[in-house]
């Protein structure tokens, strides 16, 4: 499918690496604006959360707990640019305890992950994100 001259495959890629390219950078707002304003967030092993604001608390959550940068990423695109997946490998480190976790003390990990996407109208409608949290706790315990 052709828009503009461009496939939309290669916009939803070109979307999903700024939206990465903003996380690596700790550029919040940068990925706030990649996403619709009732994004859905699906976390990890966890619940849904709806709204760009909600996703605005969980950065902050995250910033405050993790320090992390992606690595490797490889994203993929439907012909249609509505459905989208990324893998990469998170390279990061433990800095404050979060919620029903184990406590911190600046434990470094190594975790491959990935996360599936759907995009309307140019941004992120939904990000669903998939990581082993039983090799992540594995590691952080050692």
């Amino acid at each position: 499918m052709i828009i503009d001259g461009v496939r939309a495959m290669d916009r939803a890629t070109e979307l999903l690496l700024r939206y990465y390219t903003a996380f690596n950078r700790a550029d919040w707002e940068g990925m706030l604006a990649c996403l619709a304003v009732d994004v859905r967030h699906d976390i990890n092993q966890g619940g849904r959360e709806t709204g760009r604001e909600a996703f605005r608390e969980f950065l902050a959550r995250m910033h405050r707990c993790y320090r992390e940068q992606l690595r490797d990423i490889v994203v993929m695109a439907n012909a249609d640019g509505s459905r989208a997946a990324a893998e990469y490998v998170v390279h990061g480190e433990y800095l404050v305890g979060d919620e029903g976790l184990p406590p911190a003390r600046g434990q470094r990990y190594v975790l491959p992950g990935g996360a599936f996407f759907e995009i309307v109208d140019g941004q992120i409608a939904r990000v669903t994100n998939f990581y082993n949290l039983e090799d992540w706790l594995a590691q952080v315990r050692a």
